[in-house]
């Protein structure tokens, strides 16, 4: 239904000097859904997180974010990088207070601890709260990056491949943590990755990006129960797939740039 989008793009172009990175992109994101955005290197997967936030224009098409301009949305988007970004004289505890300190400056301190020290436990950091990040494993310390963004109450988390630093097993840990506290908060999370069995375990639906001038191939809707267990025979269908369209664009020629005569 249309009143369940959240996020919208429509036809979206957007252009970086004379390389057109996007082309007629359209898409969609339903609230309080987790969608993946998969893709190829370099197709622009976190420059449409750029866009969400508001922190870049697009040059041709429309997109909102909650019925507004992106620009005028932002107060309710969190974003999770790659790196977890925490300040190194900060406790976690600490960590968790800043995101809300930057985005609402003074208020009650008392009140927003409390939250905090809830966000720890939610994310699985009980005992931690007092330790400072060189103290933290990596997945540790991307937990309470997760914290941070929950502590301003967004509707939207903007993850930027936000495990891809891990061991192997770590990311396997972090997921099914994502998973559940996505499942606990309900927020709407757009989820950028490359990694194929990432996005079929996480995601209601992953939407599937070409080379440049990128442009959405294909979405598919994942209705596999949760917990997944990627030994299920409709993931491993998907995942085939995703393979098959992911050699397909290994195999395309790079778009020549035209040059002045």
């Amino acid at each position: 239904m249309e009143t369940d989008r959240i996020i919208a793009f429509e036809n979206v172009g957007v252009a970086f000097g004379d390389e057109q990175i996007y082309e007629r992109l359209t898409f969609d994101v339903r609230r309080g859904e987790f969608v993946c955005i998969l893709g190829p290197s370099g197709c622009g997967k976190s420059t449409s997180l750029r866009i969400i936030g508001g922190l870049l224009d697009v040059n041709a098409g429309r997109v909102t974010v909650d019925g507004r301009a992106p620009q005028d949305a932002w107060p309710e988007i969190a974003f999770v990088f790659q790196s977890p970004r925490l300040v190194p004289w900060r406790n976690a505890l600490d960590n968790v207070l800043l995101g809300s300190e930057l985005r609402f400056g003074a208020g009650d301190r008392e009140q927003r601890r409390v939250r905090a020290s809830e966000l720890l436990s939610l994310v699985g950091l009980t005992g931690d709260a007092r330790k400072y990040p060189s103290m933290l494993s990596g997945g540790e310390r991307q937990r309470v990056a997760i914290a941070r963004a929950l502590a301003v109450d967004p509707q939207i988390v903007l993850m930027d491949e936000p495990f891809s630093a891990l061991d192997p097993n770590m990311r396997g840990r972090m997921r099914a943590e994502m998973e559940r506290i996505w499942v606990e908060t309900g927020k709407t999370v757009v989820f950028v990755t490359h990694d194929i069995d990432e996005a079929l375990q996480l995601a209601d639906r992953v939407v599937v990006l070409s080379n440049k001038p990128t442009r959405v191939l294909e979405i598919i809707e994942l209705k596999t129960a949760r917990p997944r267990s990627l030994g299920d025979r409709e993931l491993d269908t998907h995942r085939q797939k995703l393979i098959r369209l992911f050699r397909s664009l290994e195999q395309q020629p790079a778009p020549r740039k035209e040059t002045a005569a």
